[in-house]
């Protein structure tokens, strides 16, 4: 398996204000964009030629990643118009392709992080004599997913996507969104118009007896939908609780950028990021977080589990707690924000303005 195709496509608007500048697989997660942390296990497990289906902010992309000699592969870059769903993304994508019908091709989405082992999965598809093997996961809670049973030998019997109903919720297992095509069946996959391969292409293949088969694995799996999620995946990369070979460091429980300041006094921990010129004051606190280049955290100030946004300043004494803050935002002195608040872009918000407690 030589070839894979990166959904790379999506608004991020759960990820909003992060993704307002920036698509979501080029937010910055452990020091590099996420993007760069999929193009390096692809290329590990032996990928040599990417192709991205690019879709919003596609022009971001191909400045940062060139042709992809960098980064050990060849990129190419196919844009969407308009937005074509999975299925759609994945037969434009397929013009790119140099694989033969019989060949398999890695199609993978561009908000998974995961600690999947690829060589494994080709090996499982192989064995199956699949036409389309799909890595699979458990959770606790399956309503927001893709629900894909399988028999004891790991054949697909069903999709549901997103279960509305108790009686629909058959298994815990869910679609964890990196599969394993032979290209053939790429190529039925309709073109020019837009197709969903959760609700349409799967089920249909299922339906005409094609074989589907299903891998499930416990490795690390994080969907990177909602920002407390790719906080938690940032820090869990600098942290080396799932590898990368994309992150500029060793594991430990901060990265600090080439160009960053960190005033003696300061305390990072829980893998924070401190990105290229950003500062931090004497006194501050930093746990779990991500602060992006060119961002300052002034004295006394304390920031678990956020994202600092690029430019922006967060005041002396503030505490800011499960909160995103957007690019270039001025947060003044003596605030206190949590529980998922986010700040939009651009914006400052004066001294002692907002409180969650009454000291």
């Amino acid at each position: 398996m030589t070839e894979a195709v990166l959904l790379v496509g999506g608004k991020g608007t759960r990820l909003r204000p992060l993704t307002i500048n920036t698509p979501k697989p080029m937010v910055p997660a452990a020091g590099v964009p996420f993007l760069a942390h999929q193009l390096a296990r692809a290329r590990a497990a032996g990928v040599k030629h990417v192709v991205l289906a690019t879709s919003y902010l596609a022009e971001v992309f191909e400045p940062y990643f060139g042709d992809g000699s960098a980064h050990g592969l060849r990129l190419t870059y196919v844009h969407e118009e308009e937005p074509l769903g999975t299925g759609g993304a994945i037969r434009q994508a397929s013009i790119a392709l140099t694989s033969g019908p019989t060949e398999p091709v890695l199609v993978f989405n561009g908000d998974i992080l995961t600690g999947l082992d690829i060589g494994d999965l080709l090996l499982r598809h192989e064995r199956a004599q699949a036409d389309v093997t799909l890595h699979l996961t458990r959770v606790a809670d399956p309503r927001a997913f893709g629900l894909v049973p399988t028999d004891p030998d790991g054949r697909v019997l069903a999709f549901t996507e997103k279960p509305r109903r108790p009686e629909e919720i058959v298994t815990d297992q869910i679609n964890a969104g990196a599969y394993v095509f032979r290209r053939e069946v790429i190529d039925t996959i309709p073109q020019g118009r837009p197709v969903s391969v959760e609700r349409e292409t799967f089920p249909g293949l299922l339906a005409a007896r094609a074989v589907l088969h299903g891998v499930v694995d416990a490795s690390y799996w994080l969907d990177l939908g909602r920002p407390a999620a790719f906080v938690q995946a940032s820090a869990d990369l600098v942290r080396g609780v799932v590898h990368s070979p994309a992150v500029p460091g060793d594991p430990g429980e901060f990265l600090v950028l080439p160009g960053a300041r960190v005033a003696d006094g300061a305390r990072l921990l829980g893998g924070t990021v401190v990105g290229a010129g950003a500062y931090v004051a004497a006194g501050a606190v930093v746990e779990g977080s991500v602060v992006l280049d060119g961002a300052r955290i002034e004295e006394g100030a304390r920031v678990r589990a956020s994202m600092i946004g690029t430019g922006a300043r967060v005041g002396s004494r503030t505490l800011l707690d499960d909160v995103v803050i957007g690019d270039r935002s001025d947060i003044g002195a003596d605030n206190e924000l949590r529980e998922g608040a986010r700040v939009w872009c651009g914006t400052a918000i004066p001294d002692a303005a907002i409180r969650f407690s009454a000291v």
